[in-house]
């Protein structure tokens, strides 16, 4: 007897094993795992489904073993998987269906309507067990359903059986494999829980992979010229295994790296029919049997920036059929990183030419400021002192001369303090043994905006030495720090700066008569995210500003 239970057991076994396997090669297909791993499923999608478990329950009926007037069979682990694993649209069609088809192909037998009514409770159960139980428990849940619905099975011959000696025949014959082989529920229940978890992984995989492409590529978005595009495609080609990757705008191609790139560039003529149509349509391309070049792989992937296409990413593999759903998925995600770094490259380089802008047209006010001033001091010495006059002449040719040539944005700090003592010479002429100027400099070459210094040098001289009815000294000092910062720093003994001109300068509310002081602070503030400092002595004002170490 204990042999034949075990031989029904193994074909109980058996038969969950179909199944199973029928569920393992649907789950390897693209369109059934949407199906299975999609939870706002459409109607017709359910409908498939509960067919697809309604099939199963029937068939199992089929394909029972006759013990006693009975069926051994897997038509519970059917309804239970389905119902638990989908919920009331698979379970209660399952149960009733397959529950009725029992009964009514064997009406007048002693298991017909225990089977009924068996079936019916599975498939409301498992429908209540699916909105109840825990997504990681359902396996065990689902074993321990399919069991209780078989005990009541069993239950239900015994006190149904118009021969109850009958009865407990067929229970004792048919009970223990029965019950026992819904342990095949739970195996059902991971497999297609697996399915979702091994889709989840690899998503995981693919977005980490997306970022750590986009980690590395950032640096040089910010660089934004073909070289830095160049090497955004050889980083990209060499975390997916690529034999080429390419990069494009609307009309050219802009890098290209990978298999035959000399020839490619050789034989580029524009792009191709393939990588327009993506730029106009802004739809994904993939072909796994494309005969270009030595490649059969290609992947077309457009760029967007405020929703529309400014390029594409192009995949290509020598080998057909590389383009995976997994990487289609991980070159998407990738793009729009990749849209989003092009974009927010863009506006960084909008904001510094703004400042650059900004930084020109300051800088552009102080040359007129300078000029008439420096004409004025030449003015008064032409008639007193010729000599002295074609000197300074001389000092401001060279000084304009110098300024001129200049075509870099920034110049050595040392050639700052030449047009500094260019203007010094001429303003020393103009107040005589009133005004003493020195420098304290170290050997430093910063790079620093031309006409940064001699405005506040200009400053202190015309609004601290000026008003003074004795002598005042001007002091000029380029000292390195321990820190390997630079500080910058003009010094008077002059009648010192009105506490409202320091806080309007904080507030860019500085007086007409101080637009040097205000000019330089804005410029300082763009060039290294901080202005001047102002401070009132006693006597005179400090004036001073820190090049920071990554600035040297």
């Amino acid at each position: 007897m204990y042999s034949e239970q075990l031989m029904m057991l193994l074909a109980v076994l058996e038969r969950a094993a179909l199944m199973l396997m029928a569920l393992f090669f649907l789950t390897r297909t693209s369109h059934f795992q949407r199906i299975f791993q999609n939870q706002n499923r459409h109607p017709l999608e359910l409908a498939f489904i509960s067919l697809l478990f309604v099939l199963f329950a029937v068939f199992s009926t089929y394909t029972g073993i006759k013990v006693e007037g009975s069926l051994v069979n897997v038509r519970i682990i059917a309804i239970v998987s389905g119902g638990l694993l989908f919920g009331p649209a698979v379970g209660i069609p399952a149960g009733i269906i397959s529950g009725v088809h029992r009964y009514l192909i064997d009406i007048d037998g002693p298991t017909s309507i225990p089977c009924l009514i068996s079936s019916i409770t599975a498939g409301l159960l498992s429908t209540w067990l699916f909105y109840r139980c825990r997504r990681e428990r359902l396996w065990s849940w689902g074993i321990a359903c399919g069991m209780l619905c078989e005990i009541l099975t069993m239950s239900l011959i015994v006190l149904l059986a118009n021969n109850r000696q009958l009865g407990w025949d067929i229970v004792s014959a048919i009970a223990f494999p029965m019950i026992i082989g819904t342990i095949s529920i739970g195996l059902i229940i991971l497999l297609v829980q697996t399915l979702d978890n091994e889709n989840e992984r690899i998503a995981g995989q693919q977005a980490k992979l997306a970022l750590d492409i986009a980690n590395k590529t950032l640096p040089y978005f910010r660089e934004n010229n073909r070289s830095s595009l160049r090497s955004i495609c050889q980083i990209i080609r060499e975390h997916i295994h690529a034999d080429a990757v390419a990069f494009t705008d609307t009309q050219n191609v802009l890098a290209y790296v990978g298999h035959a790139e000399e020839d490619y560039w050789q034989h580029y003529r524009g792009m191709s029919n393939v990588t327009r149509q993506v730029v106009e349509t802004g739809d994904i391309i993939i072909n796994n049997g494309i005969d270009y070049a030595d490649f059969h792989s290609l992947l077309i992937i457009p760029l967007r920036e405020n929703d529309k296409v400014t390029g594409t990413l192009k995949i290509y593999y020598i080998h057909q059929n590389r383009i995976t759903d997994s990487l289609k998925e991980m070159a998407i995600g990738l793009s729009h990183v990749i849209s989003t770094q092009i974009e927010v490259s863009r506006m960084d380089n909008l904001r510094q030419m703004a400042a650059k802008a900004e930084f020109s047209a300051l800088q552009n006010k102080i040359n007129p400021h300078f000029l008439f001033n420096s004409l004025n001091a030449i003015s008064s010495l032409i008639r007193l002192r010729p000599d002295e006059a074609r000197q300074l002449i001389s000092n401001l040719a060279d000084f304009l001369r110098f300024n001129l040539k200049r075509n870099e944005e920034l110049i050595d700090i040392q050639e700052e303090l030449t047009q500094v003592s260019d203007y010094v010479a001429i303003e020393k002429a103009r107040f005589g043994r009133k005004l003493t100027v020195s420098f304290d400099v170290d050997d430093v070459h910063p790079k620093i905006p031309a006409l940064l210094l001699q405005p506040l040098v200009e400053n202190a001289i015309l609004h601290g030495i000026q008003p003074l009815k004795g002598a005042g000294e001007v002091h000029i000092a380029i000292k390195q720090q321990a820190s390997g910062d630079i500080q910058v720093s003009v010094l008077d003994t002059g009648k010192g700066i009105d506490e409202e001109v320091i806080d309007g300068l904080y507030n860019d509310q500085v007086p007409s008569d101080h637009i040097g002081l205000m000019n330089v602070h804005e410029r300082v503030k763009l060039m290294y995210g901080h202005g001047l400092i102002v401070t009132r002595l006693k006597p005179g004002t400090s004036v001073s500003f820190v090049i920071p170490q990554d600035k040297v």
